[in-house]
């Protein structure tokens, strides 16, 4: 199965955001338009009453297919008919069959909680997948499997916990798939900002700790990312590591994340400082072992690197690291990426997390158009099997719009070794409060099944975050205004039953 031309999307009537991803589903490469181009490759889909069809014009040549009428349907249910009819002539007309099926959703287990949680059959959920979203029986027992596996960590959780973020947006250089916002430290302007945004971020996690205590929060995990977070010196980690120590109680934490991600700038020093100042778990992220490949992405490093960082972690004393691996980067092979596979289980980290290439459109893959460089990505990924076979188990799953052939990101852990601020963040069980450039924050509505979700945005640049940190801090008052609203509606419920 290989990625199609690229060509123009023209939506019409009330076609929208589901009838989009379902046709991206089998051209990535769709490009938004408003009106027919005078040449060139194209997809129409039009929904209107009485009026709904697909067109496809692609090598000098037409095919359509228009939805029967119906008078009585939902909305939502034409909604859905649309997509199925649209989902099955492109299917038809490429010949892809998308492993997926007409998911567009990135959280497939999320669905399988919700709907357990509903009163849902175990045979009702799989018609779900299968029949409605013509999902192969193979992905969703994937998923089925993961949702088993996260549900004692979901029944454990509490209404006010949380998780806290703290994002270092710097790189040693931009890998060529990254559309995160973040630096590169190498030239005199960035290093110049890292100590004054090392400053504020510390500031700003002092005020989250304020406003934790104000909430009556409990902060179960702490995750440092990135960015590369090592890409700050020893001492500013130290700094850094050492304000949340004094902020939170450590020996309370569930977990302790801090990304150690790239050799180039991960030293035995550092990760020394890591271990020291509470790290119960850190990513060291070859996401390849070729040493053409990790050129071809940027990289500044070797594969023999990769292992000595690995060797220098054990070393220091890390008991729970996390391997990150990419299927699909340029230039890489099947047979290139199952050496991967094997080099990363031969050092049997506690995690391994098999990414699948996203296309962002701010990467440089996408901006300099250097997509197509890739090998069948789904026999890559069906290398997974020996990670089962050395005793690894899939704990959390996620997808991603823009991934090669529609395919999924998955992290595997050996038994007792699930990345939990992972599961936290991806089934929304919890608040996310995320300090720094480019921070989040998801305020989940405790205790409450398809919680109301707010977000608390922070500036995206360093200089920006830098400059308005006084807004940064105002914007946080939001977490409280959120809890004092919850607060409310608990004590007017309580009154009620109380007057009875």
């Amino acid at each position: 199965m290989s990625e199609k031309n690229t060509m123009e999307l023209i939506l019409c009537g009330t076609a929208g955001y589901e009838a989009e991803h379902t046709a991206r589903m089998f051209f990535s490469g769709l490009l938004r338009s408003d009106r027919l181009p005078e040449q060139g490759d194209y997809l129409l889909i039009s929904a209107k009453p009485f009026a709904s069809f697909v067109l496809l014009h692609r090598d000098g040549l037409s095919l359509w297919q228009a939805l029967p009428a119906d008078p009585d349907e939902k909305l939502q249910d034409r909604e859905y008919s649309l997509c199925k009819m649209l989902y099955h002539f492109l299917q038809k007309q490429t010949g892809i069959r998308p492993p997926w099926g007409m998911m567009t959703g990135v959280r497939p287990v999320r669905i399988i909680h919700d709907m357990r949680a509903a009163g849902a059959t175990e045979q009702e959920i799989e018609d779900r997948f299968v029949r409605h979203f013509e999902c192969t029986p193979k992905r969703f027992e994937m998923a089925k499997r993961i949702a088993d596996l996260q549900w004692p960590v979901l029944e454990a959780a509490r209404p006010m916990d949380c998780s806290l973020y703290a994002g270092i947006p710097f790189c040693p250089s931009r890998c060529s798939y990254c559309s995160f916002v973040s630096r590169t430290v190498g030239d005199k302007a960035t290093r110049a900002l890292v100590q004054p945004y090392v400053d504020c971020l510390c500031q700003e996690l002092s005020a989250m700790k304020q406003q934790v205590e104000q909430c009556g929060l409990n902060v179960r995990t702490l995750y440092i990312g990135g960015g590369t977070p090592t890409s700050l010196s020893a001492d500013q980690l130290r700094q850094l590591m050492g304000h949340l120590a004094e902020l939170f109680d450590l020996d309370s934490l569930q977990e302790y994340t801090v990304e150690a991600g790239r050799p180039d700038c991960t030293d035995y020093e550092k990760l020394c400082v890591l271990k020291e100042y509470g790290a119960t778990r850190i990513s060291i992220n070859p996401q390849t072992f070729s040493d053409q490949v990790l050129k071809n992405i940027g990289r500044r490093h070797t594969a023999q690197d990769i292992l000595d960082c690995f060797a220098a972690a054990r070393k220091a004393g890390h008991r729970n690291i996390n391997m990150d691996l990419i299927a699909g980067l340029p230039g890489d092979t099947v047979e290139g990426f199952r050496h991967s596979l094997e080099t990363a289980i031969s050092l049997e980290p506690e995690n391994i997390t098999v990414h699948t290439l996203t296309l962002k459109r701010a990467s440089n893959l996408v901006v300099e158009h250097r997509a197509a460089a890739y090998d069948d990505v789904a026999r890559m990924l069906e290398n997974c099997v020996l990670l089962e076979k050395a005793g690894y188990q899939p704990y959390y799953l996620y997808r991603q719009k823009g991934t090669l052939q529609n395919l999924e990101n998955i992290g595997w852990c050996k038994p007792g070794f699930e990345g939990l601020y992972n599961i936290y963040i991806m089934e929304e069980v919890h608040t996310i409060l995320s300090a720094g450039a480019g921070g989040s924050t998801k305020l989940v509505q405790p205790g409450v099944r398809h919680a109301r979700i707010e977000r608390i945005f922070n500036y995206k640049y360093p200089t920006e975050y830098i400059d308005h940190f006084d807004t940064v801090l105002a914007r946080k008052e939001g977490v409280k205004d959120f809890y004092a609203e919850y607060a409310d509606q608990n004590s007017q419920t309580a009154g009620g039953k109380d007057s009875d």
